[in-house]
């Protein structure tokens, strides 16, 4: 069953039960691409516009307050998830995100029509341009859907996700500071750190990834609504733009205010690409902590064995017993995602041809995806690896005492040179340091357990 909707370009049939009108059904048709649904965080942040601009616009007098309330009720109700069904639409429409727009239209207006006992869909006494978008334009209206849904996705899922992870390892860290044990750089053994010092590097990273997404954020709040077609605001009445984002900031919690320049705002995507980028450097900092922990708990016989991680579930379906680092694997392959998100995010933001951006879709797209693997991923990874790893104190004392750049406590002692060459004989020959020192005849035996102390090498100034 259907019944026939109109738009400009003339009637088409929909769904007798869908709210959606005529744009959106010929999106349908015409953008067969793909299965990637346009994100619903951006269409509920499309409704949340709505309502605030019947809000506004009843308070200038240019939409009758019943109207105003209709459309209010029936963006509620998409705010609410309980339309969700009704937005059908991909990603790959319209690069100003027209269709989306439209779609978020139709639906308050096909809802509030049948609110007002008109019955579904429709134009009367709701239409889905005059009243619904009124002020408004898709080229402002979607930007700041993007930057509305970007701020509550951060806010809400990723901040909380990111200070989880960071706790998580902290608390580690703290447990394990007096842990000795082999420091590792260029692969090679190095001199002695401590597990919790190795740890609070992993904090120290995520504080900063945390901060430079926290510095993205108010650029992200300033918002392109007002701007309406090219951002000289034409059709939106004077004040239009300062009170949509007064309003908007009331209704979501988060401190939303008018673009300085809608120009900008349209024809451009600064601000998400910076933010983008920040999520790159928390992808950057996941991945560093997924290979580290990976390396340090390979094994269990054959590689460092330092840590053991969580044995979340069987690793093969051929080698009975195996168990594989599986929360490494999935932390670094959706950081891998965010870095090529961010590229792809790159790309479509340089593409502002004159007025107009019309990669947006893309780019939120994108975006929300980083943003949500990203904080799913900081949570797991905390519930299911951190919290349950385990250092291996006997490995890593074994490590230890193999290790031969220990032998950098004797440089201030016996110099650089000597000290090399109890290192290389230790090596070479297969012994321990203290029996090249001794046979070499550089110091003694006392003299040895004076100044090579594991313990005393962890801070500056301690091996003198």
């Amino acid at each position: 069953m259907s019944r026939t909707e109109t738009d400009s370009i003339g009637p088409i049939e929909v769904p007798e039960d869908a709210y959606w009108g005529a744009q959106t059904q010929r999106s349908l048709i015409n953008f067969a691409i793909g299965q990637e649904r346009m994100p619903l965080p951006v269409l509920h942040a499309l409704a949340l516009i709505k309502k605030a601009a019947a809000r506004v616009n009843d308070r200038n007098g240019d939409l009758p307050a019943d109207i105003a309330r209709l459309i209010e009720q029936s963006a509620d109700e998409v705010l609410g998830g309980k339309l969700d069904d009704q937005f059908p639409l991909v990603v790959w429409q319209t690069g100003s995100g027209t269709q989306s727009n439209m779609n978020v239209n139709e639906v308050i207006a096909g809802r509030a029509n049948e609110l007002s006992g008109k019955g579904r869909g429709g134009k009367l006494p709701v239409h889905p341009n005059d009243h619904v978008n009124r002020s408004q334009s898709s080229n402002d209206c979607f930007p700041t859907a993007m930057h509305i849904a970007a701020a509550q996705a951060v806010k809400e899922q990723l901040l909380p996700a990111i200070a989880e992870l960071s706790a998580g390892i902290a608390e580690q860290s703290s447990r394990h500071m007096k842990l000795v044990k082999t420091g590792r750089t260029h692969m090679m053994d190095a001199t002695p750190i401590t597990f919790g010092q190795e740890l609070s590097a992993y904090v120290a990273q995520l504080e900063y990834a945390e901060k430079s997404i926290r510095a993205a954020l108010p650029a992200v709040c300033e918002l392109a609504q007002g701007g309406t077609a090219v951002g000289t605001g034409l059709n939106s009445p004077h004040g239009f733009a300062e009170a949509v984002a007064a309003e908007l900031a009331a209704l979501s919690g988060l401190p939303f205010v008018t673009a300085p320049n809608k120009f900008a705002a349209l024809a451009g995507h600064e601000p998400l690409t910076a933010l983008s980028g920040a999520l790159k450097t928390l992808a950057v900092t996941l991945m560093k902590i997924a290979n580290d922990l990976r390396l340090l708990g390979s094994g269990p016989r054959a590689g460092l064995a330092e840590v053991k991680l969580p044995a979340n579930e069987p690793g093969s379906s051929i080698m009975p017993g195996k168990v594989n680092p599986t929360q490494c694997e999935a932390l670094s392959m959706l950081a891998c995602q965010v870095m090529g998100n961010d590229t792809t995010i790159s790309f479509a933001a340089s593409q502002g041809h004159l007025q107009l951006n019309v990669f947006k879709p893309v780019i939120i797209h994108n975006l929300l995806q980083s943003i949500r693997l990203l904080g799913d991923g900081c949570r797991n990874f905390n519930e299911h690896c951190i919290a349950g790893m385990e250092p291996d104190a006997g490995k890593m004392a074994e490590h230890l005492e193999r290790g031969l750049m220990l032998v950098t406590a004797l440089n201030p002692h016996i110099g650089y040179d000597k000290s090399a060459q109890i290192a290389k004989k230790a090596y070479s020959e297969g012994l321990t340091l203290r029996e090249a020192a001794l046979q070499l005849g550089f110091l003694t035996d006392a003299e040895f357990d004076a100044w090579v102390r594991p313990e005393k090498m962890l801070e500056a100034g301690s091996n003198g």
